[in-house]
């Protein structure tokens, strides 16, 4: 897998960057599949998703989902997270 730039929709249908994905989370990248795996500080993947280069990729996919900055909690307390 290799690193670049782009974005994914997270599980809970917000947008995130793949250089800030937040929660302590980083990304790992594979272009040619289009695949994002969020991974947790252990190497863990945590969620799998769809890498979009641009925003205006999200939005040609007709996802309408809200762009979050990283420290934009992934869940909800109630969630435990």
């Amino acid at each position: 897998m290799s690193a670049s730039s782009g974005f994914f929709v997270d599980w809970s249908g917000n947008t995130r960057s793949t250089d800030d994905p937040g929660g302590g989370y980083s990304c790992d990248i594979d272009l040619p599949a289009r695949y994002v795996a969020v991974l947790s500080k252990n190497g863990a993947l945590v969620h799998e998703a769809t890498f979009y280069k641009t925003l205006a990729d999200v939005e040609k996919a007709g996802i309408k989902a809200p762009l979050v900055s990283g420290d934009h909690p992934w869940g909800r307390a109630d969630e435990g997270l």
